[in-house]
């Protein structure tokens, strides 16, 4: 038996919508994370970008367990010295682009290199409901209903 590797004119890149209200991050950026890949797909083929096209909604509506809003740090430099700054998740899903923690998320569940960046490119996360994306009709996939634990009440 052969071992089969994926051509580009054998990849089938579907839509799915996931609702992000009351999920666990850790738990919906696997998941993501795994479908970016096209790691579901039992024609995966490493080097590929054999992934779906992924749409997150209500992305500032996602829970974290335990003190995680309020000690999860995010960090970055201004590049001058002294210039290390932090914000704290809670302080980022109530700012501006709560949007920016679920990328941050997957990206680091990645592997790192240019094919990663190109899988990440197939992600689009939304704070509130709504999406642009109706015209490729995405499938809803039901991340609440898969695992009990991948639900947390506030």
């Amino acid at each position: 038996m052969k071992t089969f590797s994926a051509r580009p004119a054998d990849i089938d890149k579907q839509w799915i919508v996931i609702d992000a209200e009351g999920i666990v991050l850790g738990r919906l950026a696997s998941l993501v994370a795994m479908r970016l890949r096209g790691k579901h797909k039992p024609s995966f083929t490493p080097h590929m970008d054999m992934g779906d096209n992924v749409i997150v909604i209500n992305a500032d509506k996602v829970q974290m367990t335990g003190n995680k809003r309020a000690d999860k740090r995010y960090y970055w430099h201004t590049g001058f010295p002294g210039g290390i700054k932090h914000r704290t998740a809670g302080q980022i899903l109530e700012g501006k682009h709560p949007e920016r923690v679920i990328l941050k998320a997957v990206e680091r569940m990645l592997p790192g290199g240019p094919l990663s960046r190109k899988q990440m490119s197939n992600l689009r996360v939304y704070a509130g409901n709504e999406h642009p994306h109706g015209g490729q009709e995405p499938q809803v996939l039901d991340l609440a209903g898969m695992n009990p634990k991948n639900t947390r009440s506030a």
